[in-house]
């Protein structure tokens, strides 16, 4: 994998650059879509690549190891060909569903015991098991297995949950070095900053993580229940640390707005699942603010869904159309929001692009905000 850079605005932080894997270029600031399963939710890979223009998607190592298995993934040559899409993919490491699945795991220095939320199924991750399981499933770009405190956590749990994910980050530094990608195409593994709201621990993760020469780097544990202005506190703490050469990935993170003011910070990638969850639910993105689909205010709005829409399903249908199918519980209400939300967050990021060449990615931003947060 190869970063350049190619241009960082004169009066913020925002950048732009192209990340180049086996699987393709992909030009950055990104979003990247959800495929926990290895699908992304309601929407067909034809879609993905021409109607959204996804670049680059996201599976779960958690998920994909219990579903389905890791055995199905290598005999048929890995999650590319398993789902057809022949793009950049990511994994993450499954640390997310270690701090989800509270009630059923337990952590110790070795690793992570859980149980299976399918079966009730006990399992171990190591870092070790875990960096073969992302080989298997073949992603482009692979996170390290790390601990995820809640964003409320008090500093002795942060400071020993740092402490812990910088132990497996060694060790999954050194499984990776020691294996080989399975099917042909170079893989890259990123370290994950974490030290929850704490600002001398961010600052130590940041500096610990970069020792390794890794391809790039990922911001974790944010957006988990601290406080806004907190997160985009412990993004510039990061950011001020991380080299200016190599890709920045926030993960897990967010709203439109959110993922706007992490860009004018300096990160470069984004994943989250709320553009499918939120479509799946009758609540739209759109250039005016949000919709809910579900209001009677639609019933007779025949215009677009969104007028400034860049997916064909904005072209096509209209609100009254969409607010009907929500009400009739048809799916393909499901499938259509999905649709537009999804490519709504890949124009926002390819917006954020345009501008930050142009050098005036600062100014459109902040025209953006209030209408990205009117609520219609």
């Amino acid at each position: 994998m190869n970063f350049s850079l190619l241009k960082t605005e004169s009066n913020c932080r925002a950048r732009a650059g192209i990340i180049k894997t086996d699987h393709g270029d992909i030009e950055t600031p990104i979003f990247m879509p959800v495929g926990t399963a290895g699908s992304v939710k309601g929407i067909h890979v034809y879609e993905l690549i021409n109607d959204i223009k996804a670049q680059i998607i996201l599976g779960n190592t958690y998920h994909l190891y219990l579903r389905p298995g890791i055995d199905t993934l290598k005999k048929v040559g890995g999650l590319h060909k398993f789902n057809g899409f022949n793009k950049p993919m990511l994994t993450d490491s499954g640390g997310f569903q270690v701090f989800s699945l509270s009630g059923i795991r337990k952590i110790t220095q070795d690793g992570c015991e859980f149980r299976s939320h399918i079966d009730g199924s006990k399992h171990f991750f190591t870092p070790e098991k875990v960096m073969d399981i992302e080989r298997a499933i073949g992603a482009d770009i692979m996170m390290a297995f790390d601990e995820c405190p809640p964003g409320t956590a008090d500093y002795g749990y942060a400071r020993k949950s740092l402490d812990l994910t910088h132990h497996w980050l060694e060790r999954c530094v050194k499984q990776f070095r020691n294996t080989t990608p399975l099917y042909g195409y170079s893989q890259s593994l990123f370290p994950i900053v974490q030290g929850c709201v704490y600002k001398d621990l961010r600052t130590e993760s940041a500096n610990f993580v970069t020792q390794f020469d890794a391809d790039g780097y990922a911001i974790g544990g944010l957006a988990v229940g601290e406080p806004t202005e907190v997160m985009y506190e412990m993004i510039e703490v990061v950011n001020e640390i991380l080299p200016q050469d190599k890709p920045r990935y926030l993960m897990g993170v967010g709203t439109p707005v959110n993922i706007l003011e992490a860009i004018e910070r300096g990160v470069d990638m984004f994943d989250c699942v709320m553009p499918t969850r939120n479509g799946r639910n009758a609540m739209l993105f759109t250039s005016q603010g949000v919709m809910n689909m579900r209001n009677k205010k639609w019933e007779d709005d025949f215009s677009p869904i969104d007028e400034n829409g860049t997916s064909v399903v904005d072209a096509i249908y209209s609100k009254a159309y969409l607010h009907h199918l929500f009400k009739a519980k048809e799916l393909l209400a499901m499938q259509i929001a999905s649709i537009h939300n999804l490519a709504f967050y890949l124009n926002l990021v390819n917006e954020s692009r345009k501008h930050i060449l142009e050098d005036t990615f600062h100014a459109w931003k902040k025209d953006m905000v209030p209408q990205l947060t009117n609520r219609l």
